[in-house]
């Protein structure tokens, strides 16, 4: 279970390795918010969600599965939210990333707060999505 949850939130945490900076320099570029706000992480790890419950749909354990990649990708795709907080913060570029005063507030926030900000809905939509699903195979059975 360990290692399938694994290779699961592999790419994803690569891809926000990429995307973070990305929004990071659309934001300082002056694009509206309206615009760059789709480029996050909860939208990214929504995705995910969807995308994992739908592989692991007929797995044994989908539900733990699920959760253990939430867990894998979450924290460390908010790494790069921290390393922009503090460019950010040294530099006084005013970005969004700019909302904790100390090094402890940040960590806490963007590291624990933010992963279970993904967790969290993550969860209740990846398991949401396997419970159709399944629910969909046992009525077609």
């Amino acid at each position: 279970m360990l290692l399938r949850a694994l290779r699961l939130a592999a790419l994803p945490v690569l891809i926000s390795l990429f995307l973070t900076p990305v929004r990071f320099f659309l934001e300082l570029a002056g694009i509206p918010e309206v615009y760059i706000f789709p480029i996050g992480l909860l939208w990214l790890t929504l995705g995910f969600s969807v995308l994992w419950a739908i592989r692991l749909s007929d797995e044994e354990h989908p539900y733990w599965i699920l959760l253990l990649s939430l867990f894998f990708f979450a924290p460390p795709s908010r790494v790069p939210v921290f390393v922009l907080w503090w460019i950010t913060k040294t530099w006084g570029l005013g970005t969004h990333y700019d909302i904790f005063d100390s090094w402890d507030q940040a960590l806490i926030g963007q590291i624990v707060y933010g992963s279970l900000v993904q967790i969290i809905p993550g969860s209740l939509l990846g398991s949401l999505t396997l419970a159709i699903r399944r629910h969909r195979k046992s009525v077609m059975a």
